[in-house]
């Protein structure tokens, strides 16, 4: 293979200690995701993988989310990563290549729960996973040579794999080579108008990377040098560019397993980027009793916010859910309109509204700021001016949203959150027994026990 995959392989088998603040943070993301699971229960494209999912049953497989239906692992990784991807609701980590780490935790449960692990093998996998994708982000951008960020997931996952079966040095890379190059994702995934694919590409990811996993402990060989070859990840996709070593280097030295910590809990369902505008706009909705007291609506933003959910002329008409929560446009009209955002922002009737089209059309401009980018990544820095009928100016500038790695959410707003996303489909019985199985996770000496808990 080549230094990278070895690299990668050494952290996984030889990383032995994992901090118990790992392990502590890695059991509220799971919470996290459930809860982000329930509140797409209902959604189009969850639906649509449900039905794919229900052409491959498995009685010896791994469970779909909330239902008594098992089908093979790498088909329920599939259908419950797009469950808890859908609403953009899921964590976020933002460097030079933005990713959602917890994209990674449906596929490693769907294989222990088929394989019967514990609750702490799983754990201690999911903290590897992310300590790879969160270093990855920080070693290189995939976005500006216009490919995905799900390529990350899709080496955490293989990472994380290796981890929860204790697989051998050279199987591992293996399996990343095999995960990797013969599934490389566009990132036209998230290019002008949205489709339902975005939610469902980190899902796609963590299947190759199951896929590729089995085969490779089935002793299939992977593709030899995926990063440094000649048609390579590095020549191909990043251009001619590597991996910054300096970034890699809690991996290439082996440091302990931290890096979980430094990822961030979505207060709001929103892409990251606009966080701090939903916290801009809930106080700027006091300045308005109605839609006519709106002058104008000025939005100065940042470079990577400006790129990701501002540049696109779809972003100022968005005709799908996918593209509305993508829009920081779109975000701030709704969110100065309501004074919040919530899934419902972005149901066909909100897009719909003439009051929120017309806003957006007529009385809002927005700019990227210099000063604000450099303020990124290190924060989120957005400023929101209002500027109502009778001539008054009000602005607002957030840098640390809720949620952020400087701004944490403690442990029983994690948990109203759950609450919150699974109203209206668990009881409250039902939430507190998926909350204590959860938070308890490490004494579970079988997921796959737990699989009735998460039933609707």
């Amino acid at each position: 293979m080549d230094k990278y995959t070895k690299v990668f392989a050494d952290y996984v088998v030889n990383t032995k200690m994992i901090p118990q603040e790992s392990i502590h943070e890695a059991k509220r993301r799971i919470l996290d995701s459930f809860g982000v699971m329930y509140a797409a229960f209902h959604e189009d494209a969850p639906k649509a993988v449900r039905k794919y999912a229900y052409m491959f049953e498995a009685q010896d497989g791994s469970y779909l989310f909330g239902f008594p239906f098992k089908t093979t692992p790498e088909v329920a990784a599939f259908a419950n990563g797009v469950l808890v991807r859908y609403l953009d609701f899921n964590d976020t980590y933002l460097s030079k290549e933005p990713l959602h780490p917890s994209d990674c935790i449906p596929g490693l449960w769907a294989v222990g729960e088929w394989k019967k692990l514990g609750g702490h093998k799983l754990l201690e996998a999911i903290v590897i996973a992310y300590e790879i994708g969160v270093n990855l982000c920080d070693a290189a951008s995939l976005r500006k040579h216009g490919w995905d960020h799900v390529n990350y997931v899709t080496i955490m996952e293989a990472c994380g794999l290796g981890k929860l079966l204790g697989l051998e040095e050279q199987t591992i890379q293996h399996a990343i080579s095999l995960a990797l190059i013969p599934n490389l994702s566009a990132r036209q995934t998230r290019a002008g108008e949205l489709s339902m694919w975005k939610g469902a590409a980190a899902a796609n990811s963590v299947r190759n990377a199951i896929f590729g996993t089995f085969l490779a402990i089935n002793g299939m060989s992977g593709p030899y040098q995926p990063f440094e070859g000649e048609m390579g990840f590095f020549k191909q996709v990043l251009e001619n560019e590597t991996f910054d070593d300096n970034a890699l280097e809690p991996i290439i030295k082996q440091k302990e397993p931290k890096r979980i910590l430094d990822t961030y809990i979505k207060f709001y369902p929103v892409e990251y980027h606009a966080q701090s505008v939903v916290d801009i706009v809930k106080k700027l909705h006091q300045y308005i009793s109605s839609p006519d007291d709106i002058e104008s609506i000025h939005i100065d933003t940042f470079k990577a916010a400006y790129e990701i959910i501002a540049k696109d002329k779809e972003k100022w008409e968005p005709k799908t859910k996918e593209t509305a929560d993508h829009s920081i446009q779109y975000i701030t009209v709704v969110g100065i309109l309501d004074g919040n955002i919530t899934k419902h922002s972005f149901s066909k009737e909100k897009l719909n509204d003439p009051i929120v089209k017309k806003i957006l059309s007529t009385k809002t401009t927005l700019d990227q700021k210099d000063e604000l980018t450099a303020g990124y990544p290190d924060g989120i820095p957005n400023r929101v001016t209002l500027k109502t009928k009778d001539q008054k100016i009000y602005t607002e500038e957030v840098k640390y949203p809720k949620g952020h790695a400087k701004n944490k959410m403690s442990d029983e707003e994690v948990i109203e959150k759950f609450k919150n996303n699974a109203e209206g489909i668990l009881t409250n019985t039902e939430m507190e027994n998926v909350i204590d199985a959860v938070m308890n996770l490490e004494k579970c000496e079988d997921i796959s026990k737990l699989a009735q808990l998460l039933r609707v």
